[in-house]
């Protein structure tokens, strides 16, 4: 195996899963200072707390691309969630939800390739 497999495959390193974890959580602790709806608060910390999840998930098992996926989803619904949930309107829960959402999103897709990469060179095909 080369250098930067090695590196790739190593726990607790990739920087994208760090940033979406941490997008998550903010999402999910921002109900408590942001004025909220019933619906923005639950999709609010659904959404956080998934990317909080998926993120320790892909920084402890690197090469799992499915799970790269699941994160870039929640990021993807966390920030079209102000339309889901009709809270568009309150400003603090919306950009929150945009922002977070949006560069969760980013970051992850990001990672998915490298990710397909990784289980491919530890998964070789027969």
């Amino acid at each position: 195996m080369d250098t930067e497999c090695l590196i790739m495959m190593k726990k607790w390193i990739r920087w994208e899963d760090f940033v979406a974890g941490v997008c998550g959580l903010y999402a999910a602790v921002a109900v408590l200072w942001t004025a909220q709806t019933t619906m923005s608060r639950t999709l609010m910390l659904v959404f956080g707390i998934v990317l909080v999840a998926t993120a320790v998930l892909n920084l402890s098992m690197p090469g799992t691309p499915w799970l790269e996926y699941v994160q870039c989803a929640a990021g993807v619904l966390l920030f079209v969630s102000p339309w889901m949930g009709a809270y568009s309107d309150r400003a603090g829960a919306a950009w929150t939800s945009w922002i977070a959402g949006v560069v969760a999103a980013v970051v992850t897709a990001a990672a998915i390739g490298p990710a397909i990469e990784t289980h491919h060179k530890v998964m070789p095909s027969h």
